[in-house]
C-alpha cells in the first residue's frame, strides 16, 4: 500500500482590484438642473386646458363612440384627426389606486393620499389624478369621487386639487388666475433634476486650482494622444484611453481658434446682444475649451487673436470655471494659423 500526497492549491486571486487613496480630497456638492419646458398645446389639448379653467372636463369621442379623457389628437380607432369633443362629468369612479405615505415636495397635496385611475361619468378611459382620503382604509375600487377645484385656473390637469369621496358634483369657484386670450394655450412645464455630484479626483484638483486661481491640465503619457496636454484636465486619453501622467499649471493667456457671434436674445441671458462665444487655446495645451471674448466689438474677434484670462474679484472666486468673467484681447500679434490649425 503506498500513499501520495499534493500540494494544496493556492487560493484564487481576489477579484476586487485595490484602489489607491486620492491624492486630493474629492469635492462633492448638490447639483440642481432646471428650466421650463414650454410648448403650444395645440387645437385639441388646448381646448382641454381652457375647459379646465372654466372648471369644465372634456374629452374627444372616436368613431367607435369611444370618449377619452384627456382628449387624444387622434382618432385611437383609425388614425383620423380629432374633430368632436364632448363634456364629461366632474364625477367618476375609481378603477384602481395605489397608496402614497409620504408625499414629496412637488405633489399635488401635502398629506398622504392616493393615486387612482378614474373613469369619469360619460368617459370611455381612466384618468390619473389625486384622491384625498385620511387613510388606505378610506379608498377603494368602485369607490364614488368628484372633483375638488382650485380658484385659481391656468389649464393645468391640477387646477383639480384633487378628488374627493362622494357622488355629488361640486361647482368650480370663480377663475382667480389671469390668463391671456386666445384659442390656442401655450403652457410652461417646470423641470427640475437634483442630484449630490462627486467629481472625480482630476475635477476636484481642477476646482480647486480654479479656487485659488490656477489653471490645470493634465499630460497624457502614451498612445495617439502621448504628451498631449488636456484642459480641463482628464484622466484618461479619449482616443485610446492612455493614462494621463502629470498634472500641469497653465498660463493664463492662449489664442481664439473658432468663434460664434450671438445676436439673438434669449430667456435668462446676462449678456446684452452682439457678443462672442469662442473656443480658446490655451497656451501650452491642445484642446480649446469655450468661454467668453469680451472688452472689444464683436466684429473684430477673429481666429488666431491673442487672449487673456480676465477674472472676476478674488472674494469672489468659488470651485467654477466661471471665476473666469471672460477673456479679453491681449493687443499681441496673432498667432499664425498652422500653429492652431490641428486644433479646431
Amino acid at each position: 500500500m503506498s500513499t501520495s500526497t499534493t500540494a494544496p492549491r493556492p487560493a484564487p486571486a481576489s477579484p476586487v482590484a485595490a484602489v489607491p487613496r486620492p491624492e486630493s480630497p474629492i469635492l462633492t456638492a448638490p447639483l440642481k438642473n432646471s428650466f421650463d419646458y414650454t410648448r403650444s398645446l395645440g387645437p385639441v389639448l388646448s381646448q382641454f386646458a381652457l375647459a379646465l379653467r372654466d372648471g369644465r372636463i372634456i374629452g374627444s369621442k372616436s368613431s367607435d363612440g369611444t370618449v377619452s379623457v384627456p382628449p387624444v389628437e387622434f382618432d385611437p380607432a383609425g388614425g383620423a384627426p380629432i374633430t368632436e369633443l364632448v363634456d364629461v362629468a366632474t364625477t367618476g369612479t375609481v378603477t384602481t389606486w395605489s397608496w402614497q405615505p409620504e408625499p414629496l415636495a412637488a405633489q399635488p397635496v401635502d398629506k398622504p393620499f392616493a393615486w387612482a385611475l378614474i373613469t369619469l361619468d360619460g368617459a370611455g378611459t381612466s384618468l390619473l389624478h389625486v384622491v384625498a382620503v385620511d387613510s388606505p382604509a378610506g379608498i377603494s375600487t368602485g369607490l364614488r369621487v368628484h372633483a375638488v377645484w382650485r380658484a385659481a385656473r391656468v389649464g393645468r390637469i391640477d387646477d383639480i386639487a384633487y378628488f374627493a369621496p362622494g357622488d355629488a358634483a361640486a361647482d368650480a369657484p370663480p377663475n382667480e388666475a389671469e390668463n391671456p386670450e386666445g384659442d390656442l394655450v401655450v403652457m410652461p412645464t417646470p423641470i427640475t433634476t437634483e442630484i449630490e455630484h462627486s467629481a472625480t479626483e482630476e475635477e476636484s484638483w481642477y476646482l480647486e486650482g480654479l479656487k485659488a486661481g490656477k489653471l490645470y491640465g493634465t499630460r497624457i503619457g502614451s498612445g495617439v494622444d502621448a504628451d498631449r496636454v488636456y484642459f480641463p484636465p482628464r484622466k484618461v486619453s479619449p482616443a485610446d484611453g492612455a493614462q494621463a501622467v502629470e498634472r500641469v499649471e497653465l498660463a493664463h493667456t492662449g489664442i481664439v481658434t473658432t468663434f460664434c457671434i450671438v445676436n439673438v436674445p434669449f430667456q435668462g441671458q446676462r449678456i446684452k446682444p452682439p457678443y462672442v462665444a469662442a473656443y480658446v487655446l490655451l497656451d501650452g495645451t491642445d484642446i480649446p475649451f469655450l468661454h467668453l471674448i469680451l472688452d472689444c466689438e464683436a466684429a473684430d474677434v477673429r481666429m488666431g487673436m491673442r487672449v487673456k484670462a480676465v477674472w472676476l474679484p478674488e472674494d469672489e472666486w468659488e470651485y467654477s470655471i466661471g471665476n473666469i468673467s471672460h477673456f479679453a484681447p491681449t493687443g499681441e500679434p496673432d498667432a499664425d494659423y498652422e500653429t492652431y490649425r490641428d486644433q479646431l
